[in-house]
């Protein structure tokens, strides 16, 4: 597993973890048993590297960047993660992040996303982000059927991400297409890919507290308007692989 991170410290000291994920190629969707039409065909796609966080936005970090009254969460605590978030709000908080830090922090891609909870270039392959039993690794409708629990509780992936199955879904960057995948396909090989030019939903990924295991694989694709608010729905930060040692 890769131990390299970068340690933010804000003005006021709080502090976050962006692990490193090392780029590479990895074949992206599934065409098992469980797969869904959405998640075909599997094609091949190139990463540059990047940075990814520990753990999805806590309450604590959310307050942190936009003020002890923004918190929009329903189910509150410090370690929790934030939710409620639309997509459009996430942009309004990275925005806020990025000056405060002199970063360019943003949202994964969904290859980012499915790259780092499959363990990236450390991946045992596993259905949900570090194990193929749900329960080592995320909170889901069998064990947190009726709320949000504090991150980094259950056991990491191979990266040392937390909380990548279950708990929120978590927005990416990119619309979402049905057919997105297909075009991927007969391309032969995708690098860097940010997903359609436009559309009406956005991509969220990893399941939420109260999906069924399903929902919670590395692969599965879901998507929502992104001015939706849901008590489910929250965020990881991304930042350009370059950025590491400016920090």
């Amino acid at each position: 597993m890769s131990s390299d991170t970068l340690i933010q410290i804000l003005a006021n000291k709080f502090s976050f973890d962006m692990v490193y994920i090392e780029g590479g190629r990895f074949l992206m969707g599934s065409e098992g048993g469980l797969a869904r039409d959405e998640e075909k065909p599997v094609h091949p796609v190139v990463l540059d590297s990047y940075y990814l966080g520990r753990y999805t936005v806590t309450q604590a970090l959310w307050k942190t960047v936009m003020g002890n009254d923004k918190n929009p969460s329903f189910f509150q605590g410090e370690k929790r993660p934030v939710e409620q978030v639309p997509w459009f709000g996430a942009q309004v908080f990275i925005r806020e992040l990025n000056l405060q830090t002199g970063k360019t922090y943003r949202l994964p891609t969904e290859a980012e996303w499915e790259y780092a909870a499959r363990g990236g270039r450390y991946s045992l392959g596993y259905f949900y982000a570090g194990s193929n039993t749900l329960r080592e690794v995320g909170w889901f409708s069998g064990n947190s059927p009726e709320e949000t629990k504090e991150v980094g509780q259950k056991r990491p992936n191979e990266l040392g991400l937390y909380d990548m199955s279950g708990n929120v879904w978590e927005w990416c960057w990119d619309w979402f297409s049905k057919k997105y995948y297909e075009e991927c396909h007969k391309k032969g090989k995708v690098e860097n890919p940010r997903g359609p030019a436009a559309g009406m939903y956005r991509v969220v990924r990893g399941g939420r507290w109260n999906s069924t295991d399903l929902g919670c694989r590395c692969t599965h694709r879901h998507r929502h308007r992104p001015g939706i608010r849901l008590r489910n729905y929250g965020l990881r930060l991304a930042l350009p692989g370059e950025q590491m040692h400016n920090g």
